[in-house]
């Protein structure tokens, strides 16, 4: 593929992508990213773009909720970048890419419509976290996605949702969520008796995200098994941090909450973590279950993570639920916290084989070959 003008239009930056998008920039002869905004409220990164060539866009924000079929209800920021034709027409990028499908992407189309540039969307989604939206999305959605000349996705779970709305499968790309997973790597996959068993979550502490779900059924099986002593390391934070802070629990169960790490500290949480929980009710992705991976933690994650769907395979390098079947979670639990230490020791060196290979090089080659799809396709 020749060197490419590439335009990649986006809401924000969080740390994690930033390995991705400049290996991206590597491989071009020009990058422009266009930002709509900074950061979001719910969001506790500084932001931190490095060298990439950061364009921050004009922009409306529009709150509102979203209320999902799985019982939850989270604040949600819609942005509508409104010059983006404009900072396009300046730019001439050779390729336009588009992250998810609303109106960014709709002036998107309307700018490759008329440059005849090829449009890659870029949809960040699964069949699970695409419930309950509101209807204006899925009026425009079907619509949108004619003007696609390929799509990028993360997983089975946007190849679902994609095709139950007439996207043939051979114009998608997956691309799975990546960081730079040397500090991860370099990890060992050994723990202690002491920590291979100690569980660990990461992440917001929102409803969606599952853990006060979790908590009541980690709670009942400390009861049940007395003689056993459980600790549950928490890092993050968010509105449900007062109720994670006061969950009255049995003496035999632990619970540290340790509030935001920085992300380049978020190695270190990993390497004093034995089992990764991740009880999220929908989530497109889910890059804690990637970094914990590559560290050598297993995951006792839901299914509907597209990161667990994708990578954790139920008594090989994890264990998987879904955390709306009370029954279902507590089983998984029972089966990790009953697993010897041996057999989570396997299984970390096989959690780790599962994810080493999602690299910000990996992604980017897939990056690429989307590009490559659209502008024999446009």
């Amino acid at each position: 593929m020749p060197a490419l003008r590439v335009a990649l239009l986006t809401n924000f930056i969080p740390p994690y992508r930033v390995p991705l998008y400049q290996e991206i920039q590597r491989r071009c002869s020009a990058l422009r990213i266009l930002l709509s905004a900074t950061s979001e409220s719910n969001r506790d990164w500084t932001p931190d773009w490095e060298s990439l060539p950061v364009q921050l866009q004009r922009n409306l924000q529009i709150r509102g909720h979203w209320r999902h079929p799985h019982r939850f209800s989270e604040p949600l920021t819609l942005h509508v970048p409104y010059d983006t034709i404009p900072q396009l027409m300046r730019f001439c990028p050779d390729v336009v890419i588009s992250a998810e499908l609303g109106m960014r992407t709709a002036q998107a189309a309307a700018y490759c419509q008329l440059s005849n540039a090829p449009l890659v969307m870029w949809a960040t989604l699964s069949d699970v976290t695409e419930q309950g939206r509101g209807r204006l999305r899925r009026w425009l959605r079907p619509k949108l996605l004619r003007h696609a000349d390929s799509l990028i996705i993360n997983g089975a779970g946007g190849v679902r949702y994609l095709r139950g709305l007439g996207v043939n499968p051979s114009k998608m790309f997956r691309a799975p969520y990546t960081t730079d997973l040397g500090p991860f790597l370099a990890l060992p996959t050994e723990r202690s008796v002491g920590l291979r068993h100690r569980l660990l979550y990461s992440g917001s502490l929102t409803h969606r995200k599952g853990l006060m779900l979790f908590l009541p059924t980690l709670s009942n099986w400390v009861a049940r098994n007395v003689d056993r002593n459980v600790e549950l390391v928490v890092v993050g934070q968010g509105p449900l941090s007062p109720e994670v802070s006061g969950f009255h629990c049995p003496k035999n169960l632990t619970i540290r909450v340790l509030g935001p790490v920085p992300y380049d500290q978020v190695p270190d949480v990993y390497r004093n973590g034995g089992i990764l929980i991740f009880p999220t009710l929908a989530d497109e992705w889910g890059m804690v279950v990637t970094e914990a991976m590559a560290a050598g933690v297993p995951v006792l994650g839901s299914l509907y993570s597209q990161a667990v769907e994708e990578l954790v395979i139920d008594g090989e390098n994890g264990w998987t639920f879904r955390p709306d079947r009370p029954a279902e979670m507590y089983g998984a639990l029972d089966r990790a916290l009953n697993a010897s230490h041996d057999s989570v020791s396997q299984m970390a060196v096989r959690a780790r084989s599962a994810a080493r290979e999602i690299t910000p090089s990996s992604v980017a080659e897939a990056v690429f070959a989307a590009m490559d799809f659209a502008r024999r396709a446009a």
